[in-house]
């Protein structure tokens, strides 16, 4: 792979860390309550929500993490070992977890097989509360192993968000979300129209609200009516969406972070999908080294990312696409 490719792929696993730690402090509060008390939050705080150090990642990074080591150390995707590594994860005791990821993974720890506990989980809940980002905050790790792998990105993707989330919104979610990354890590030239082309099963719920984040691209009235409707919630749209807009409109990775995490709401998450899209932009800046240096997680993050860009190498032909 080449060296901007290497950069982008370190950018997008930083970019999700860095925005999971700046909005973890301001979690759950509206956009005027981070006004009021932070004017606008551009560094890592400390405490807060969960009442932890400045530049603690949260359940959004935790169970990234868990996917990309899973992902190396399998060379592919092995839902029985991504379910073991959650299991172990939940029994560490994280101090932040969605209800529906807590849900699953206990049904995971009884028995229950990876194909089945999130359908589970999913067919118990009412709508309103059965569609959450849980597993779009961590599936970027896919993006960069199957990048160059459609058929098999979109698989993988689906399957792994099945394990916690499968509403198809999320499934899908999760599809939309690492074709986009997966052309930026290419530098294609439209990698979220490139997404849309290839999700046109996906619920017409989740296509309307990211056709309008396309739409918003190229047309200054629509970026402008979509501004006014944006939302930060825990609903897997509402963050797909969102984290899209920001992470691809803004100038630079640090202006697409600070913008999603300032609007309040689910600002981890918010965050951390704003941050995996904008690291993997080949078109902006670098992340800040003042928020690099408060993560801990940097050089696990960095090797981890290198390490996914190799994954399924051996069972490649010579011209580096999977057989």
């Amino acid at each position: 792979m080449t060296s901007p490719e290497r950069d982008r792929a370190r950018g997008c696993l930083r970019g999700l860390a860095c925005g999971d730690a700046l909005g973890r402090p301001v979690e759950f509060k509206t956009s005027e309550q981070i006004e009021r008390s932070h004017g606008t939050v551009t560094e890592m705080l400390a405490y807060g929500t969960h009442g932890r150090p400045a530049g603690t990642i949260t359940d959004d990074t935790d169970l990234a993490l868990c996917v990309a080591e899973s992902l190396v150390a399998s060379d592919g995707f092995d839902p029985d070992d991504v379910a073991a590594r959650f299991v172990d994860w939940l029994d560490a005791g994280p101090f932040d977890i969605g209800l529906m990821t807590r849900d699953a993974i206990a049904k995971l720890r009884d028995g229950t097989s990876p194909a089945d506990a999130g359908q589970i989980v999913w067919e118990s809940r009412p709508e309103g509360s059965n569609a959450g980002n849980g597993s779009v905050m961590r599936c970027a790790p896919y993006a960069i192993a199957f990048r160059n792998d459609a058929a098999e990105l979109e698989r993988v993707s689906r399957a792994s968000s099945a394990i916690t989330h499968a509403d198809p919104r999320c499934t899908w979610g999760c599809v939309v979300l690492n074709h986009t990354i997966g052309g930026l890590l290419r530098n294609d030239p439209d990698p979220l129209g490139a997404a849309l082309d290839a999700s046109t099963d996906a619920p017409t719920a989740l296509l309307s609200a990211i056709e309008r984040v396309h739409d918003a691209l190229d047309s200054p009235a629509h970026a402008d009516a979509l501004e006014r409707d944006l939302a930060t919630t825990g609903y897997v749209v509402d963050t797909l969406q969102t984290g899209l807009y920001c992470g691809l409109t803004a100038d630079c990775a640090e202006d697409a972070i600070v913008d999603a995490v300032n609007r309040g709401g689910d600002t981890d998450t918010v965050g951390a999908v704003t941050g995996a899209i904008a690291g993997a932009r080949p078109d902006t800046d670098s992340l800040p080294e003042r928020w690099l240096d408060e993560i801990d997680e940097r050089d696990r993050l960095d090797s981890l990312a290198e390490a996914l860009l190799d994954v399924g190498f051996e069972s490649a032909d010579g011209d580096g696409r999977r057989e």
